[in-house]
Order: C-alpha cells, then sequence, then structure tokens
C-alpha cells in the first residue's frame, strides 16, 4: 500500500514539475515573442504565422492543439509510434495557457524592450528550460519532432538535421507576411539558435552519446528488459566482486544523452540497487550512431593525405 502511495506522489510530482515546464515555454512566446509579432520554429511558431496572418482571427491555442493532433495522428500511422499520456497532457496543457494567459496583462507586458533581439534570447532561453523540464520527466511537447522522425525514416536526414530543416522553412516563411521583413527572419533564428543550444546545455551538454555501465545482481532481468523493452544493444563482461569474491556481470549500453533518464529509470524499476556508472563519449562509430562513410586517399607524390569522412548514421535502427 505504501509503495502504491509513493508512485503516485512520484507521479503528482512529475506533472507538476512538467505544468511549470510548459508555463514557463508559453511564457517565452506570450511574453516575448508573439506581442513583438516575432516568430521561431516548431508546431508554436505556425501558429503564430497563422495568427499573424489572419490579425488574429485564429487564435495560437486552436492552431497549436489541432496541428498537433494532426502531427500525433500521422506519426502514430507511418511510424507506428504511440505517444505516451504526458505527451498528450503536455500538448493540451499547452493549448489551455496559450488561450487563458494573455489574459494576464503583466505577463504580455513583460516585452517592453526596446531590442526585439533581447526578446528572441529571452524567449528562447525561458522556453530551453520549460522544455528541458517536461523532458526530464518523460514528457514532450509533441510537433515537428514528428516530421524529423517520418524525413529520418524515408531519408538519410538525421533528426537534428530534420528539427533544423523544418525550423529554417517555418521561421523563413514570416517574410511572406504582410508588413514583415528580413528583419523579422533575423529575430526568429535568433530565437531558434538561443532555444536550440540552452535546451542542448541543459539535456546533453557538449557531448552527444554516453556509455553505461551497469552493476546488478539481477543483470540477467537488466539486461532482457533492455533488449527487448528498450531496444538497446547491450554487452555483458564477466567480473568477480572483490570483497564478495562473487562471479558476475557487467553490462554495458552505449546510448544517446537523451535517453540517460528514460534508461536509468527503466533499470531501477527492475533493480532499485542497480549500480550505474555513467561516462561521456567522444565519437560513437556504428549501427544506430556515427558511420565511416568513405575512405579517400590521395595518392599524388606532392600529398599523401588521406582523409576520412564521417557521417550521422540512422539513428532509427536503433530506436532513438
Amino acid at each position: 500500500m505504501a509503495i502504491t502511495g509513493e508512485i503516485v506522489l512520484k507521479e503528482i510530482k512529475s506533472y507538476l514539475i512538467i505544468t511549470l515546464g510548459i508555463f514557463l515555454y508559453v511564457v517565452g512566446w506570450i511574453s516575448f515573442m508573439i506581442p513583438q509579432g516575432l516568430s521561431g520554429g516548431g508546431v508554436t511558431g505556425i501558429s503564430a504565422i497563422i495568427n499573424f496572418a489572419t490579425n488574429g482571427y485564429i487564435e495560437i491555442s486552436y492552431s497549436y492543439l489541432v496541428l498537433n493532433a494532426i502531427l500525433i495522428t500521422t506519426g502514430t500511422i507511418i511510424l507506428g509510434k504511440g505517444f505516451g499520456a504526458k505527451t498528450i497532457y503536455s500538448i493540451v496543457m499547452a493549448s489551455v495557457m496559450f488561450k487563458v494567459l494573455p489574459y494576464w496583462e503583466f505577463l504580455t507586458t513583460l516585452s517592453d524592450i526596446p531590442e526585439p533581439w533581447i526578446n528572441a534570447v529571452i524567449s528562447g532561453t525561458l522556453s530551453a528550460f520549460g522544455v528541458a523540464a517536461i523532458f526530464f520527466q518523460g514528457g514532450s511537447t509533441g510537433g515537428t519532432d514528428v516530421i524529423a522522425l517520418i524525413l529520418n525514416k524515408y531519408s538519410n536526414t538525421s533528426p537534428g538535421k530534420g528539427f533544423m530543416y523544418c525550423d529554417l522553412v517555418i521561421i523563413g516563411s514570416v517574410i511572406f507576411l504582410p508588413g514583415k521583413g528580413l528583419q523579422d527572419v533575423v529575430y526568429g533564428y535568433i530565437q531558434m539558435v538561443s532555444f536550440t543550444y540552452m535546451l542542448d546545455s541543459l539535456l546533453y551538454g557538449s557531448k552527444q552519446s554516453i556509455q553505461m555501465f551497469i552493476f546488478s545482481g539481477k543483470y540477467q532481468e537488466v539486461g532482457d528488459m533492455l533488449l527487448h523493452k528498450m531496444r538497446r544493444g547491450v554487452t555483458a563482461l564477466d567480473s568477480v566482486g572483490w570483497y564478495s569474491q562473487q562471479p558476475g556481470k557487467v553490462l554495458v549500453v552505449v546510448a544517446r544523452k537523451s535517453q540517460i533518464n528514460e534508461l536509468t529509470t527503466a533499470i531501477k524499476e527492475v533493480d532499485p540497487k542497480a549500480f550505474i556508472s555513467v561516462t561521456p563519449t567522444a565519437s560513437v562509430y556504428g549501427q544506430g550512431f556515427d558511420t565511416i562513410k568513405e575512405v579517400k586517399i590521395n595518392t599524388k607524390k606532392k600529398a599523401g593525405v588521406m582523409s576520412i569522412f564521417t557521417g550521422s548514421g540512422n539513428p532509427s535502427e536503433n530506436k532513438f
């Protein structure tokens, strides 16, 4: 009974943090972008552009909800990817906040800053903190990540590049709106760069991949869970506990840094006493990570140079 109550409290805490993250994300837009007539990337950017194009007739809250519903449905059909309750909650709650928060006048007057680029930087930073909080709790804001994953499935475009292409097109389209110019596009790109840089710093740091060493007496159960449920490659190394002198296995997993929270949570559910060591890796080559695409050797006498070209592998092969 106590365990059930602990789980409930943990979920309540998780949803409260997600709600706070959504609040920060929405405030970043309604306080610093929309009042200035600026638009960034993602579904929120599309919704803002629709709002500007219709002179406010189509509210951001409605288009945000409808566009996300379309993308999630499309993603489920094409990718066969399910979207959890926290993602659905995040999208619905964000739509509600986009509707309600603008009525709080003090929020919409925060952007009384003469330089639009400062508004763009603040918006990107606030939004990044909000989205990071949501990600850390296993949620998602939906949006153009579905488009990025579809591009990744049918081309050699990595999800990161997919995000970038989507945002470049969305923000660039602002220039076609009446009264908008190149400067509005530039401010949108400033918001995008600020958001991306801060989010990467919060989630990943400067490295993108990690190596996990998992020490667990239940290594068989943990390994099976990682392989079959999490779809992760696992290597088991023979080990001996020097204190107990008992033989065992150390599990080694290589993953993206964005998956640390998901993997550690899953491992702790199988073995709460598991000891997990996480170390960053500079480069990872192989299925699901980077691949060495081509090797060219210049055999000319004056310059014997070997050039190795690397590129991104197909992350979908490893369920990223």
